[in-house]
């Protein structure tokens, strides 16, 4: 093993371990199910492209905290993640914030293995690498929302309606779930333009 890839390798082992820990007995075990799929294909992606496309250290760790967090809400579930419940207790807040705040950091951190990819592999600019991934954020968030509501169609299961979905009562959660992540995704547009300046 090469000494750059000992911190990828590090960061896999750590999320396995903790990934199967909470696979132990989260909350609803369907929706622990449904919420894993596309991680775990995600996860497998990653290993197996791992030689060919190969990210930064950054974006590893990046990648590695929000499946980290994805995994906490997959095992309680994103509508009753303690820590939030407890600051929607506190503040008075109409629902837990769990899923709106892991939909803004999927822009946050998508963004930046999108936009290292599209410099390195295709080639392109700082401006047009960056305004790609923007648009590849907007597209997948717009992707997953339509994937989530196929998913409850498919499963009939109204657990899956109301833990899985999260709506929470909202009629616009998936507007404003897409919306956060544009948010998250302009976030980290401005850091990595700064960086690129500061060079």
């Amino acid at each position: 093993m090469k000494k750059q890839d000992y911190v990828p390798f590090f960061l896999l082992c750590s999320f396995v371990l903790v990934w199967l820990f909470l696979s132990i007995n989260p909350t609803y075990r369907i929706v622990w199910i449904s919420e894993n799929i596309l991680s775990v294909i995600f996860v497998f992606f990653l290993v197996a492209t791992y030689r060919y496309l190969r990210l930064s250290t950054t974006s590893y760790i990046l990648l590695f905290g929000f499946l980290l967090l994805h995994s906490i809400g997959a095992y309680y579930s994103y509508t009753e993640m303690p820590l939030f419940s407890l600051l929607k207790g506190l503040f008075g807040l109409g629902r837990n914030h769990y899923d709106r705040f892991v939909h803004f950091l999927f822009g946050v951190v998508f963004f930046v293995p999108i936009q290292e990819f599209c410099q390195k592999k295709l080639r392109l600019s700082v401006g047009w690498s960056s305004f790609f991934s923007f648009m590849m954020i907007l597209a997948l968030k717009g992707a997953y929302e339509v994937i989530e509501y196929g998913w409850l169609i498919f499963t009939d299961n109204e657990l899956i309606g109301m833990a899985y979905l999260g709506m929470q009562g909202d009629v616009w959660d998936a507007q404003k779930d897409i919306f956060w992540g544009m948010i998250g995704a302009i976030i980290s547009w401005v850091v990595v333009c700064l960086q690129k300046r500061k060079r």
